[in-house]
């Protein structure tokens, strides 16, 4: 428990204060953000505010991950290194998109080919790897089955099955995220909503761990503890860097954030085994991306036509006159309320038994 403290707190100092001299940094460079010009209108005030924000988080949560294993004096799991491998792959593909896009001064980063492809590479890489590493009861990183809140029973998967699966987690998570990152402190703040749940749920898997407690309630997961560890320096990372991300912005998290937060988000739902309960507890980022998708196929099944005024769905409400405060805070008590369902479902299954 002492290490979730040290994770989450020293993540958070890394943030609040890393976050600081980032700006300053940046600014010195020239290092801002550009903005689309058929965007809202009201979004070219941002232009120039400095962007790559989210590499202050990835390197906070490493270092802080770092410092709470050597001042507890544990070593890392084998969970938790695969994890933090995502986290920061996909942090990598984001930080070539976003420094393509300052330093050639265009919107548009990474071919959208390559990107897609080194997406794939880290998270193939990810799952192949979970797939191994056995502790004393057989169990896996991941599992071979999908899951709720737990294993689904006669739902296990062939290992090439497993891969695609994980990867359309990891590829729907992280570009959910991003879709999500156009309002001032919409995706930070709201991924710390996600992450602290995690930490819950990893918190409550070791309590009810079947190494340590065996019944017919437990949990057979892998390294749950060590996990909330990981989960709790993201929490933190999250709000601090939220101080500056906060309306009006200092600066934006970008694709490195963006990425690697959706990332992470994917590797704790198949290590927790709760694949499908990440859909009720990131609601949010589900909704904002089925907005996306469904813009996009209204547009062609009705030749031109638009089923929002503006996809993702939070410029809809901007450019039908919401102020973007109003629109994060909003969405936020959406994301609040989806964290709180999916805890209660997670919470309900278990007191009704396994």
């Amino acid at each position: 428990m002492r290490a979730i403290l040290l994770g989450g707190g020293l993540a958070l100092l890394g943030t609040l204060l890393g976050t600081r001299f980032a700006i300053h940094v940046l600014v010195a460079k020239g290092y801002g953000q550009l903005i689309r010009d058929d965007g809202p209108t009201s979004h070219h005030t941002k232009r120039g505010t400095p962007t790559m924000g989210g590499l202050v988080i990835v390197l906070s949560v490493l270092m802080a991950y770092a410092l709470a294993k050597i001042i507890t004096q544990t070593p890392p799991s084998a969970s938790t290194l695969l994890l933090l491998f995502l986290f920061a792959g996909m942090g990598l593909v984001g930080f070539l998109d976003d420094y393509i896009k300052i330093s050639k001064q265009r919107s548009l980063g990474l071919r959208s080919k390559t990107k897609a492809a080194g997406q794939t590479v880290i998270a193939l890489a990810f799952a192949w790897l979970a797939l191994r590493f056995e502790d004393s009861r057989g169990n896996m990183p991941i599992s071979s089955a999908i899951s709720f809140t737990r294993d689904l029973p006669g739902w296990e998967l062939p290992t090439v099955l497993v891969l695609v699966w994980v990867l359309i987690m990891v590829a729907g998570t992280s570009n959910g995220v991003n879709l999500a990152d156009g309002l001032d402190g919409l995706a930070t703040g709201s991924a710390a909503m996600v992450f602290g749940a995690y930490t819950v749920v990893n918190i409550w898997q070791n309590n009810q761990f079947c190494e340590i407690t065996p019944g017919p309630k437990c949990y057979e997961v892998r390294d749950p503890l060590d996990l909330a560890v990981v989960a709790a320096a993201l929490t933190g990372a999250c709000f601090g860097f939220l101080w500056w991300n906060a309306a009006p912005a200092k600066i934006i998290l970008g694709d490195t954030g963006s990425l690697s937060l959706g990332g992470a988000m994917a590797g704790l739902a198949v290590m927790t085994r709760t694949d499908m309960l990440l859909l009720v507890i990131g609601g949010l980022f589900v909704v904002i991306t089925l907005s996306v998708i469904a813009q996009v196929g209204w547009f062609k099944a009705t030749h031109g036509q638009r089923l929002f005024r503006m996809a993702p769905l939070h410029h809809h409400f901007e450019l039908k006159g919401w102020a973007e405060v109003t629109i994060v805070i909003r969405f936020w008590i959406i994301c609040g309320l989806c964290v709180a369902g999916g805890l209660g479902v997670f919470y309900a299954e278990w007191v009704a038994g396994a």
